[in-house]
């Protein structure tokens, strides 16, 4: 049973804790904290709550608008089909 609250989310086996501030997440990402403040006031970043001036996130909720993305990805680039 895993307990301390990690899962790996990356290629290099980098892990993102249940709840992470602001810049830890951007450092995961490998975006600046600005980029994300943007895709927020844009309606397009990660929910997230705030701890006194610091925002946080939850993993769930970066996991899906992740998920999102891809999603959104994969209907603009639809794999084409190989020609047999």
């Amino acid at each position: 049973m895993n307990t301390d609250n990690t899962i790996s989310t990356d290629s290099e086996g980098a892990s993102l804790p249940a709840i992470v501030c602001l810049s830890e997440l951007a450092a995961h990402l490998r975006v600046s904290i600005q980029t994300l403040y943007d895709l927020r006031s844009q309606g397009r970043g990660p929910r997230g709550f705030r701890v006194g001036r610091e925002l946080r996130f939850r993993r769930s909720e970066v996991e899906a608008w992740l998920a999102g993305l891809e999603d959104a990805d994969r209907e603009r680039h639809p794999a084409q089909e190989r020609a047999s």
